[in-house]
């Protein structure tokens, strides 16, 4: 892929992802594929005149060491210098940038229910600094191709071969055009029209058929509203939390979900591949989950 083109991208996931304000700190959550797609986007953040730019980098197999060789109690430890961090990202209020890139099924084999178990002692530590940001900050969450992500999506290929046209999907569905923050005002223009419309009608519930047996009814806050595209946090900063995005959503009514679902693509939950499941709903709740 020509550089000039990724060169574009990271400028847009800057601009008008999560629209990067002079003298603010910058946020990156990177996988080890793409490092230097990860170094275009530092180097935009300092053109968009970031304070600071840190990076995060995540690797699957040392995440499944991890998980394999602590125990419950160490997995769900927070130390301080973490508090220490998350205070300080509370203080400061950084833009959060997210390039998800991982194996949707790199995390296949693991103790979920360990993990999960060490999530629940970390929850109620992290959830009050992440309740102190929540609208405040600017975050976008963009696709990069990781080579086990491209092989999946195109098996039949040769690695390289599978990265570019991965690339390419991408690119496409990200509006990286001749001006792709040009084309993305008019996409949140766009969607922004579908939202009224979609509101105007005052849909009091959704009914979803197809022709996997899918056969779902959910309900509709009466106050709810349609909402997609961009966002403006309490700061007043205009961002396009995601990279791309066609999504029209609303909240449904607690209480009100009858029927069933199926999947008609896998589902990446948690590092894992589900395939060919289905979930029932009685009265709002999931009364039968099958895979």
């Amino acid at each position: 892929m020509k550089k000039t083109v990724l060169r574009e991208y990271a400028r847009l996931i800057v601009r008008s992802g999560v629209n990067v304000r002079k003298g603010q700190e910058v946020l990156i959550y990177a996988d080890l594929d793409q490092p230097e797609f990860v170094q275009m986007v530092v180097e935009e953040a300092y053109k968009a005149k970031a304070k600071k730019v840190t990076v995060e980098w995540n690797y699957q197999p040392l995440q499944k060491l991890h998980v394999r060789h602590q125990s419950v109690k160490t997995l769900g430890e927070v130390p301080e210098w973490q508090k220490a961090r998350l205070q300080h990202y509370v203080d400061v209020i950084p833009c959060r940038i997210h390039l998800m890139s991982e194996d949707p099924d790199g995390l296949k084999g693991i103790n979920m229910a360990k993990l999960a178990r060490a999530r629940q002692l970390r929850y109620p530590i992290v959830k009050p600094y992440h309740d102190q940001l929540e609208n405040k900050e600017q975050w976008c969450i963009a696709a990069v191709p990781g080579a086990a992500w491209a092989k999946k999506v195109f098996p039949g290929m040769r690695t390289g071969t599978a990265m570019e046209k991965l690339w390419e999907a991408i690119l496409f569905t990200s509006r990286v055009t001749d001006d792709p923050v040009k084309a993305w005002e008019a996409h949140n223009a766009d969607l922004h029209d579908r939202c009224a419309y979609l509101n105007s009608l005052h849909i009091r519930s959704l009914h979803y058929t197809a022709g996997n047996g899918t056969d779902l009814t959910v309900g509709m806050i009466p106050e709810g509203e349609w909402k997609g595209g961009g966002d403006t946090s309490l700061q007043g900063i205009f961002f396009n939390p995601n990279i791309p995005t066609e999504e029209c959503f609303i909240s449904p009514k607690r209480g009100e979900a009858e029927g069933i679902v199926y999947a008609s693509k896998p589902l990446s939950y948690q590092g894992q591949l589900i395939e060919n499941f289905s979930v029932r709903f009685e009265k709002g709740k999931a009364v039968e989950v099958k895979a």
